[in-house]
């Protein structure tokens, strides 16, 4: 009878074992997208995702051999910034990625343990919601926590403004970085309508930001934080995240 017990409570640990790397395993290999579910300005002009800033790391994931989650903060269809709509070559490439914006779940819903990494696509809609999101900061301080990778493009790291490290410290401060700047968002002529300019904001939290002539392809890692500045600098800012988790 012992033995049979001590056998059983072997192969029980070694299912547990083989259940456990596996889950690992796939870890390694997820990428969790958090995407603006903002369908509106303030001032009532339309807003939301930037199309490009989702599909071109997408896909381009997907071509790596990872596995995408995509959340938003209440789940549901992401709103598309008019703006973004692709042209009819580009609604060809990015189709999957965009089958993927119909039905996306809360970000309540999803543990850091489970991915390797965030990243955070930007769009407007951004500055209204997952700027101010308690929730959102939460997870990627938790991110943080696990020393995973946070990616974040154009007005994506507006979603980091709030986020406070395990140790009190302002996520961003010190750190080298970039987003969409205040000159270009007086080229597209909406400087008036954000509830704050990031670039500037970003540097009030004592980030070193660091900047390229508007819409110029420019994408910087500082330690587990990787960052693009604009729409343009989409697949830059992933190919950055493979190639530091490839590391």
């Amino acid at each position: 009878m012992f033995k049979i017990i001590t056998s059983l409570r072997k192969c029980v640990l070694v299912i547990l074992f083989a259940s456990i790397s596996s889950f690992s395993a796939a870890a390694e290999k997820t990428i969790l997208m958090l995407v603006t579910g903002a369908s509106s300005m303030t001032n009532g002009k339309p807003t939301g995702l930037w199309l490009e800033e989702f599909a071109v790391p997408y896909k381009t994931f997907i071509d790596a051999g990872y596995s995408i989650k995509v959340v938003t903060s209440n789940g549901g269809v992401v709103p598309i910034d008019p703006r973004s709509n692709p042209k009819p070559e580009q609604a060809i490439a990015w189709k999957d990625a965009s089958e993927r914006l119909q039905d996306t779940k809360p970000l309540s819903t999803v543990n850091a343990e489970d991915f390797a990494a965030i990243f955070i696509p930007g769009g407007h809609g951004v500055m209204f919601d997952l700027a101010n999101d308690p929730a959102a900061a939460k997870l990627i301080q938790e991110f943080d926590t696990q020393g995973k990778f946070i990616a974040a493009v154009c007005h994506g790291p507006a979603a980091l403004v709030n986020v406070v490290r395990k140790d009190g410290s302002l996520l961003v401060s010190g750190r080298k970085m970039t987003s969409f700047t205040d000159a270009e968002e007086r080229a597209v002529r909406l400087d008036k309508d954000m509830p704050f300019l990031l670039e500037t904001r970003l540097r009030e939290l004592g980030a070193k930001i660091e900047t390229r002539d508007n819409f110029t392809i420019h994408a910087i890692r500082d330690g587990n934080l990787i960052t693009g500045q604009n729409p343009p600098s989409s697949g830059a800012t992933a190919e950055l995240m493979i190639k530091a988790l490839s590391e």
